[in-house]
């Protein structure tokens, strides 16, 4: 079951998320691209201290998306800091459920100190990859979220085995597409190691998110264009020109008639 019905028989978006990957900040507090960033989306993903952030950063971050009334997620990772949760670790479905239930259960205690709570679960990098297409690893990520709180949303690829394992579990489940990510033709990301595969063109990301949510089709690399249903479009923090992008796509999605909300039940 999906978190939200907001795509409409023709493939348009009645309304929309903007989410974001936020406090992988080294610290101590909100570093300034991410308060910015927290003044244009409507869910942030924020790091649970595995692949970056930690408790000061955690805080921070989530002090500020209360302020703002911006709905919190948790993004774990591998434990990866070097390599920022981009490197496959291969680590077992047993320790990669392990680690899902102790950073999101971190980012938890800074909600509950804060008045809120953490409404859905994003993986990072690496895992997150890993999880679109490994069925027994997406299994133990599902699990592991419902047994943290039932309530929980997956948020993932479109047809990947997480959310598949998501759904399957008992879970709401949310698709996502990202505006600052290049896709191949099956759907998936291209590899962050392939020139191109991030975008940084500021007018050509608001075009394809305008598309994305008007169309629900994106251009893949090879020219195809491609059917991609999501009920929240993603920027990465780190990403160039990130919180520009947002700042232009927001007022192009509301000309459209699209608003802008999160895909998490009120």
């Amino acid at each position: 079951m999906t978190a939200s019905s907001a795509i409409s028989r023709w493939g348009m978006m009645s309304s929309v998320d903007l989410n974001a990957d936020l406090g992988e900040g080294a610290g101590p507090g909100l570093s300034a691209v991410d308060a910015e960033l927290l003044s244009l989306v409507t869910s942030a993903n924020i790091a649970c201290g595995f692949h970056a952030g930690g408790p000061l950063v955690m805080r921070a971050t989530v002090a500020q998306a209360v302020s703002s009334g911006v709905v919190i997620g948790a993004h774990p990772g591998y434990p990866d800091r070097e390599g920022f949760g981009r490197r496959e670790l291969n680590l077992s479905a047993e320790e990669v459920a392990a680690i899902v239930i102790y950073q999101v259960g971190a980012l938890g205690g800074c909600c509950s100190a804060a008045g809120a709570r953490v409404r859905y679960v994003k993986l990072h990098g690496a895992l997150y990859n890993r999880a679109a297409c490994d069925a027994e690893l997406a299994r133990a990520v599902a699990q592991a979220v419902r047994s943290v709180d039932r309530r929980l949303i997956l948020l993932g690829l479109p047809g990947s085995a997480l959310l598949q394992a998501g759904e399957t579990c008992g879970l709401r489940v949310a698709r996502e597409a990202y505006l600052d990510r290049a896709y191949k033709s099956d759907g998936t990301l291209v590899s962050r190691q392939t020139p191109g595969s991030v975008l940084d063109d500021v007018a050509a990301v608001v075009e394809r998110g305008v598309l994305m949510a008007t169309e629900g089709t994106v251009v893949a690399n090879d020219g195809t264009r491609i059917a991609i249903r999501a009920e929240s479009l993603c920027v990465h923090g780190d990403s160039p020109n990130s919180a520009t992008m947002l700042r232009e796509l927001r007022p192009r999605l509301q000309r459209e008639g699209i608003t802008l909300a999160s895909f998490t039940p009120q």
